[in-house]
């Protein structure tokens, strides 16, 4: 009995294995089958997908440097100007870009007397420190070019030429008229152009004038972006104009900014009221392009105590990267970085200032704001007070651009 209950045992595990084995054998035909149906089924014309090259740039771009009398002639120390702290905070997002791009705002004439407001005449020592900081181009298409004259354009293009900073706004030789900059492999063109000249004007010829300045003639500008767009894979206007203090732009410079991107423009960066403005998206051809009717001023005296407005002390660094692939160019971001000017008096120094006799000197340097909000790299190292004041100049001017990218 025994005997026949192994036996029996025997046959169902054997029957179990053969069992399992003949449906494990199924199993790999049918997915044999699988993969051979689905190689037989495959188009043989389906295209191979390849990253696409792309080549990437970061700009900044910021507000004017409007150096009056009492910023130089604080930096003197006897033997020069020392200048180098007055960009130190932001060099670092400066050099960080691929191309970094100015608005000096005045004269640099060696052979005129250094003077402020209303006549800007700066020693050469400042076009250093902007080189130091990181700038790679600065615009000087501004209402105080001819502040010393057609010799102080000169001078002051020649001065930011020998250390290797392209000017552009004004034209001292056939290729000023517009700088491409060719920055990761993208061709950037660069324009600038100023509404006036302050009166200044009227001391060129008119061969003179047509030669050397570059005003907002929308026919002169329309001509240069036709060019632009034939020669560059993105193009950036940096015009000034509107009104003084004004936080809304003009309904002109809505006009004619707007019309710059019609005519190719892909990126406006305004300048000259010496306050922020707006900024504006603007959609062409499937693609967004950018506008900021002012970023306000980078460095300068007009702070809250000396002119009784807290948005002059405040200015912008606009970063944006712009894109190119085998589909095209574009404007891919575009951040805003506050600025805040500050202003310490330095101890144990005075100067002699022509008009207002023994002067305290005062030491600028331009913060970037974000550095001071709470828990911020340097939040800890200025009063509560000041700290709270840098705040709500970084959180207003956010407001103010407004930016819907």
């Amino acid at each position: 009995m025994k005997r026949v209950q192994r036996v029996a045992r025997k046959r169902r595990i054997d029957m179990i294995f053969w069992l399992s084995l003949g449906l494990l054998s199924l199993i790999m035909l049918g997915i044999r089958f699988s993969e051979a149906n689905t190689q037989t089924n495959e188009p043989t014309n389906t295209p191979v997908v390849t990253k696409k090259n792309e080549q990437k740039a970061t700009i900044t771009a910021s507000g004017d440097m409007l150096y009056h009398d009492i910023l130089f002639r604080s930096a003197y120390d006897g033997s020069g100007y020392d200048l180098d702290n007055d960009y130190a905070q932001i060099k670092p997002i400066l050099k960080e870009a691929d191309l970094s791009l100015g608005d000096f705002e005045g004269t640099i004439n060696p052979d005129w007397q250094l003077s402020g407001y209303p006549m800007f005449n700066a020693p050469e020592e400042v076009a250093d420190s902007i080189k130091e900081a990181g700038f790679d181009v600065v615009d000087l298409a501004h209402n105080h070019i001819l502040d010393t004259g057609l010799a102080g354009l000169k001078s002051t293009a020649a001065t930011f030429k020998k250390i290797g900073i392209d000017p552009i706004g004004v034209e001292t030789d056939q290729a000023d008229a517009m700088v491409i900059k060719e920055v990761n492999g993208i061709k950037i063109a660069l324009l600038a152009y100023s509404y006036g000249f302050n009166g200044m004007e009227a001391t060129l010829t008119k061969k003179q004038y047509n030669q050397y300045l570059r005003d907002l003639d929308m026919e002169k500008v329309a001509a240069d972006l036709k060019k632009a767009e034939e020669v560059a894979d993105i193009t950036i206007v940096m015009p000034q104009s509107g009104v003084e203090y004004s936080l809304e732009p003009t309904k002109e410079q809505q006009k004619n900014y707007r019309k710059m991107i019609d005519l190719g423009a892909d990126i406006i960066f305004g300048g000259h009221p010496h306050v922020a403005e707006p900024t504006e998206i603007i959609e062409k051809d499937g693609e967004r392009k950018f506008i900021i009717y002012s970023m306000g001023n980078l460095i300068s005296d007009q702070r809250f105590e000396s002119v009784g407005d807290y948005w002059t002390e405040r200015g912008v660094i606009m970063e944006v990267e712009i894109t190119k692939n085998d589909g095209g160019t574009k404007l891919t971001k575009v951040k805003a970085h506050p600025t805040w000017v500050d202003k310490e008096p330095i101890a144990g120094r005075f100067y002699q200032h022509p008009e207002y006799g023994t002067v305290q000197a005062q030491d600028y340097q331009v913060f970037l704001a974000e550095n001071y909000l709470p828990k911020g790299k340097y939040a800890d190292t200025v009063p509560e007070i000041k700290r709270q004041r840098i705040e709500t100049a970084y959180y207003r001017m956010l407001d103010l651009l407004n930016i819907q990218w």
